[in-house]
C-alpha cells in the first residue's frame, strides 16, 4: 500500500503545482542564431533554375527542468523584406535546463525579384534576415503544445558568399 501512496502523492503535488497562478507549465525554448551564410549561388542551365544555399546555425535553450524534443520547426525566410523561401529545421532533442546546437542548409530559389538581394550579399554588403515560424514541443506526459508564429531568428548577413 505504500508503494502506490508514493506515487499518487507526487502525481497530485504536480497537478497542484500546475494550478499556481503566474507559475507556466512549460516555458517556451529560445532560439539564437551562431550564424547564418549564404555558401553557394547556382546559375541557372541545363533546366535548372538559379539557386541561393543559405546556411543558418542555431542555439536552442530549454528552460525546463525536463527534457524536451523541439520538432517541426519551420518557417519563411526574409531578405532585406523579402521573402525568398522557407526552411524547415530538423527535430533537435533540449536536455533539460540545457541547449543543444543545430544547423539547416536551406536551397532558395532565385527570381528576378530577389537577384538583387542575393548578388548584395555575394558582394559582401550587409543584408538583414529574419526567420518567421512556428514549432512544436513533444514534452511527454505534458502533450506537444505548438509555440508561433512569431520570429523564431533574425540578424545580418556581412560576409560574401563563397562562390563555385
Amino acid at each position: 500500500m505504500k508503494r502506490l501512496l508514493l506515487p499518487a502523492f507526487a502525481v497530485l503535488a504536480a497537478t497542484l503545482s500546475a494550478c499556481v497562478p503566474g507559475q507556466p507549465l512549460l516555458q517556451v525554448p529560445t532560439f539564437q542564431v551562431d550564424g547564418a551564410r549564404l555558401t553557394s549561388i547556382t546559375l541557372p542551365g541545363g533546366g535548372r533554375p538559379a539557386t541561393a544555399t543559405l546556411t543558418i546555425a542555431l542555439r536552442v535553450q530549454n528552460p525546463n527542468p525536463l527534457p524536451l524534443r523541439v520538432a517541426n520547426i519551420g518557417g519563411a525566410v526574409t531578405l532585406d523584406g523579402e521573402d525568398v523561401g522557407h526552411v524547415d529545421f530538423p527535430n533537435i532533442a533540449l536536455p533539460a535546463r540545457g541547449e543543444a546546437r543545430q544547423q539547416a542548409v536551406v536551397t532558395l530559389p532565385i527570381t528576378f525579384a530577389n537577384a538583387g538581394v542575393f548578388l548584395r550579399v555575394a558582394r559582401g554588403q550587409q543584408v538583414a534576415y529574419r526567420v518567421d515560424g512556428t514549432f512544436t514541443v513533444d514534452a511527454g506526459p505534458l502533450g506537444r503544445p505548438t509555440f508561433g508564429p512569431y520570429t523564431l531568428v533574425q540578424g545580418v548577413l556581412q560576409e560574401p558568399a563563397i562562390l563555385p
